[in-house]
């Protein structure tokens, strides 16, 4: 059964594939996915991936320039963010500490599924145009999470640097819609 449902999925990933290639030319092509590629390695249609995260490894903890994956066990601070269908986040603004572990719960008060995603404003209009074009894409990286309608999710995160960064909903739509927040870091 596992072998069929593998089948499928491919199947349907090739129909994509030559679709895109129709619309864009076999070169292009093959530069998006050289580009792409490692990011499409952990992408899939199935939602349920994000409900149970990995546990915490300090071994495997990447810095950023905009911090890392936290502790669990040394979370300074708890900070809820609700996210809607009118397309905003509540609150939309956060400030932090530069060293401080914050857990950011996000609760989707809408029907529809919504993320939350960090990074520097460039990357994630990036991210956020790439997602146009595989909406299917998903996540299970420590700086984001996908929120399915009346559930929440968790980022655990240190942010190590000052300045000011943003988090935003990626999924088609909501990112042009104005679906992003900032998180502004500094103090001692």
């Amino acid at each position: 059964m596992f072998t069929a449902a593998v089948n499928i999925t491919i199947e349907a990933t090739m129909k994509h594939l030559q679709a895109l290639r129709s619309r864009i030319g076999t070169g292009a092509l093959a530069g998006v996915l050289a580009l792409w590629l490692p990011l499409l390695a952990h992408a899939h249609g199935d939602q349920a991936h994000a409900a149970k995260r990995p546990r915490f490894d300090a071994s495997k903890v990447e810095d950023t320039p905009f911090g890392r994956q936290g502790d669990p066990a040394k979370v300074t601070r708890t900070i809820q963010i609700d996210m809607s269908d009118s397309m905003r986040f509540s609150p939309a603004s956060l400030q932090v500490k530069p060293g401080d572990t914050v857990r950011l719960v996000a609760r989707n008060r809408g029907k529809l599924l919504h993320e939350i995603v960090l990074g520097h404003a460039q990357a994630l209009q990036e991210h956020a145009e790439l997602m146009k074009k595989f909406p299917d894409m998903e996540h299970d990286e420590p700086h984001m999470v996908h929120v399915k309608p009346g559930s929440q999710g968790e980022i655990i995160w240190q942010f190590t640097q000052a300045g000011t960064f943003q988090f935003a909903c990626l999924l088609p739509g909501h990112f042009d819609a104005g679906m992003v927040g900032s998180v502004t870091v500094k103090g001692p």
